[in-house]
């Protein structure tokens, strides 16, 4: 039996189409596992994702990100939106 696998309804959109899958799933795993994290957890946690992005060669033009946020956000309900305002700002400061 071949495994399944969940995609988000936001990668299905057309905006994103020509972005990596790769890429898109970085972001997926971000927005996952950043779920729920107090500002402090946030923190510690999105300096090994960028590392790990870098590790792999994982790099977003500012409009591969844009887009794909965009295409998240359409997706989200208003405390998820909350969330990606977090890990946004989190990793604004980071840069």
């Amino acid at each position: 039996m071949e495994p399944t696998t969940d995609i988000p309804n936001w990668m299905e959109d057309p905006s994103v189409q020509d972005i990596p899958r790769e890429k898109l799933a970085f972001l997926s795993q971000l927005y996952q596992q950043g779920q729920g994290k107090s500002q402090k957890e946030m923190m510690k946690f999105l300096m090994p994702m960028m590392a790990q992005a870098k590790q792999k060669g994982l790099t977003f033009t500012p409009k591969e990100l844009q887009i794909a946020v965009a295409a998240i956000r359409k997706a989200s309900t208003p405390e998820e939106l909350r969330q990606i305002d977090q890990i946004m700002s989190k990793a604004k400061e980071k840069k």
